[in-house]
């Protein structure tokens, strides 16, 4: 079996960033809006720690550089597909340099709550290049594993208005989808989803049913992440883990 630890970039990487051990295992829960993502790293970071790993959480457009910039910005309604995306390139960039790759070289688990991939399926839907939204991303640090919540739009609509409601991107609005914010965000939504099904396909994800009741999939998730770590190879002392371009 390929070592799970051999890191690779998934483009160019950033080459200013001497080459580094990275003992650590990056881990990406991917999945649409109000699918359950936080819900889940929530109850899979203190499970981790009790088994003895020290984790680190990171999360879409929480970089202490563009979390602000990229609250105010979408506050006017007003971004471009172009601006949209090249923001939340350097948002991710941030986090990967700052906190991602850091915790990796001091071997922790880093659960990142989504990944490029969720910048993939949202610059397809919005009519982005694809090429330059891959290559936006080429800084990334391919995942040891990803997992994907898959789910229906007719099942992802009631959990959404239960829960923190509908709001203006994650409805489409800006694509002027649909008539109202309901129509917009149920054509969205089900665009998304069908571009995460093929990301899903093309990347290998580990789909699991987000329809199931929280402690089934959290026991699933559990399960997937236990076997990948149990037959991760540990890196012998002293070498360095390489990073190679695929």
């Amino acid at each position: 079996m390929r070592s799970k630890r051999a890191k690779s970039w998934y483009g160019h990487g950033l080459p200013y960033l001497r080459e580094k051990r990275l003992p650590g295992h990056l881990i990406a829960i991917e999945g649409t809006d109000g699918v359950g993502r936080s819900t889940q790293i929530d109850l899979l970071r203190p499970w981790l720690e009790l088994e003895g790993y020290a984790v680190s959480h990171t999360g879409w457009t929480r970089s202490l550089l563009l979390s602000e910039t990229i609250n105010e910005a979408k506050a006017g309604h007003q971004l471009t597909v172009t601006t949209f995306s090249l923001l939340y390139a350097a948002d991710f960039a941030d986090r990967l340099e700052h906190e991602i790759l850091p915790a990796l070289q001091a071997g922790f688990i880093v659960i990142a709550d989504r990944y490029m991939y969720t910048a993939f399926a949202r610059n397809n839907v919005m009519g982005a290049d694809p090429d330059w939204s891959r290559e936006l991303f080429g800084v990334a640090l391919v995942p040891d594993l990803v997992l994907y919540l898959d789910i229906d739009v007719e099942t992802l609509i009631p959990r959404v208005v239960h829960g923190k409601g509908m709001d203006y991107w994650e409805s489409g609005m800006h694509l002027a989808l649909g008539t109202d914010l309901f129509d917009s965000f149920q054509r969205y939504q089900s665009r998304l989803i069908e571009e995460y099904r093929r990301l899903a396909a093309e990347f290998g994800f580990v789909s699991l049913d987000a329809r199931a009741p929280i402690e089934e999939i959290q026991s699933e998730l559990r399960k997937h992440i236990a076997d990948y770590l149990k037959f991760a190879e540990p890196a012998r002392p002293g070498t360095p883990t390489p990073l190679r371009k695929d």
